[in-house]
């Protein structure tokens, strides 16, 4: 896997509002290039260059401005970064995105060097296979990971129920009333669960709550995706 892909993959998720536009979105800038995935929760757009294309098209974009590319991505990357992580960046940057047919198109408006700068993100829908890799794939892992600590959880809360009832057993009461809990039942729990908590629980959304609540998890499971096609690969040579 190149590295632009598979640090790409191991980024988490980024929540953006450009306007009306709520968007999903995951960037990875070296001095090679960049690779940079959005999504509305209805398409993905997926654009990624080398250096010569963002040496190209910064000529066309800033006729005034004349520097290496790795100059110019270095100035991406201290645009986007702030972005994507919420916080402020340095200077004044203006984001704002546009839909060109089945294109997406990220523009920015910022300074390098005391002279404006231009950039546009040329996007194209990403393919069902990139889909996967990014989406699919880890969310299937998450899922089944968290269904593993769940029945942990569970198993944990039944030992916690036996060391209680030994407690009891032993003549021990306790000292406030209101602390006192029912037997742990799995099926009844998860019965309850359904109709009680799922509706708010998978509540979508604009896709902020995937992104304020489960992105450590998303990079642990991509992490461990890598490592183990990594190991494969070394298997196979």
């Amino acid at each position: 896997m190149e590295e632009l892909e598979q640090g790409l993959l191991m980024q988490p998720w980024a929540w953006l509002q450009l306007a009306e536009n709520s968007l999903l979105a995951k960037a990875y800038i070296t001095k090679q290039g960049y690779a940079l995935l959005i999504s509305d929760l209805q398409q993905v757009w997926h654009e990624q260059v080398d250096a010569n294309v963002v040496s190209q098209r910064a000529k066309e974009l800033n006729k005034r401005l004349t520097a290496p590319p790795a100059a110019f991505l270095g100035h991406l990357d201290g645009l986007l970064r702030p972005l994507l992580m919420d916080t402020p960046g340095p200077g004044k940057a203006t984001f704002s995105c546009d839909h060109v047919a089945e294109a997406l198109i990220l523009r920015v408006r910022s300074e390098l060097s005391g002279l404006p700068f231009y950039w546009n993100f040329h996007c194209v829908l990403a393919t069902p296979s990139l889909v996967s890799q990014h989406l699919i794939r880890p969310l299937m892992g998450m899922s089944l990971a968290l269904q593993c600590q769940a029945r942990e959880l569970a198993t944990l809360l039944r030992m916690k129920d036996l060391e209680i009832q030994d407690y009891q057993e032993s003549g021990a009461v306790l000292s406030r009333d209101r602390l006192k809990t029912e037997p742990f039942e799995e099926n009844s729990f998860l019965e309850q669960f359904m109709v009680e908590k799922l509706p708010e629980a998978c509540s979508i959304g604009d896709g902020r709550p995937f992104v304020m609540n489960l992105q450590s998890l998303y990079v642990a499971v991509t992490r461990q995706e890598i490592q183990v096609r990594q190991e494969h690969q070394s298997a196979g040579e």
